[in-house]
């Protein structure tokens, strides 16, 4: 496993979660950029939906727990943190991730691309980042068909990236398709880092409203967002939610451990022969 031991972490379910503040994510991507060493970091933001992808598939706990950096956009890891004693734990939604990284990008130089939703909102989403960080660099932006790829239409999707040179690769697919497509393609991108941050692209774009701070500081953001697209998250807050808090609460209680590294470990194996 690759997560990052520089930062505290918190387990749930299996995961491991780096409990870190937004500046600290902020300067860790921006190490991960300045990093000599070439290669592409894989950056999760994710909270109760990917723990709980997690917990369900091993391949998914595997790609997500090889992460160089997970971070907690949820309340979900942050409330287990402070129950077990890290009092300091806050969540750090992925769109105001996205917003302190663009404008750190935007006083540094860097490049980004932007790749997944629809061209409705990759255009939006452009046009905004234009005027809030208009020093920043747009490198290019993608919206792939929703369908499975061929061969040739992945590798030229690879092409169309790294001929932008970007710095960093923002991937809106949605939890677990973002990450799982970082996870195989970072070999192959000349970006420094790539971060899935799902309906990030969305918010960015003013396409769907954010719950106001207090609301998703209480937990309740799941909420608001429901109300605004319920046909798209009704299983995952109303089948998958109450499933996951379940399962939780085993852990709290001490009634079952959790811990699916040795099947994700076979999974690679598995992959790699």
């Amino acid at each position: 496993m690759k997560m990052n031991d520089k930062f505290p972490s918190i387990g749930v379910l299996g995961s491991q979660v780096n409990i870190l503040t937004l500046e600290d994510a902020v300067g860790m991507i921006r190490r991960f950029i300045e990093d000599p060493d070439g290669k592409c970091h894989h950056v999760v933001a994710a909270g109760f939906h990917g723990l709980w992808e997690a917990h369900r598939d091993p391949s998914v706990y595997h790609i997500l727990n090889s992460a160089d950096l997970w971070i907690p956009d949820g309340v979900a890891p942050v409330w287990m943190a402070r129950l077990k004693g890290i009092k300091t734990a806050r969540r750090i939604p992925g769109a105001e991730l996205m917003h302190e990284v663009l404008r750190s990008a935007e006083e540094k130089g860097y490049r980004s691309f932007f790749y997944g939703d629809t061209t409705e909102t990759l255009g939006r989403l452009t046009e905004n980042i234009r005027v809030k960080y208009c020093g920043h660099v747009i490198a290019g932006a993608l919206s792939p068909p929703f369908r499975s790829l061929t061969p040739e239409e992945d590798d030229e999707i690879v092409r169309t990236i790294n001929k932008a040179k970007p710095d960093i690769v923002w991937v809106g697919l949605g939890m677990p398709k973002q990450d799982a497509w970082i996870f195989f393609h970072k070999y192959r991108l000349n970006a420094r880092v790539a971060i899935g941050v799902g309906a990030a692209f969305r918010f960015l774009a003013g396409m769907v409203h954010r719950a106001p701070q207090v609301v998703g500081d209480f937990g309740f953001e799941w909420a608001w967002r429901f109300a605004m697209e319920p046909g798209k998250l009704w299983r995952r807050d109303f089948i998958d939610g109450p499933q996951f808090l379940f399962h939780v609460m085993l852990e709290l209680a001490g009634i079952r451990k959790y811990d699916y590294g040795a099947k994700a470990t076979q999974i690679e194996a598995e992959r790699l022969t």
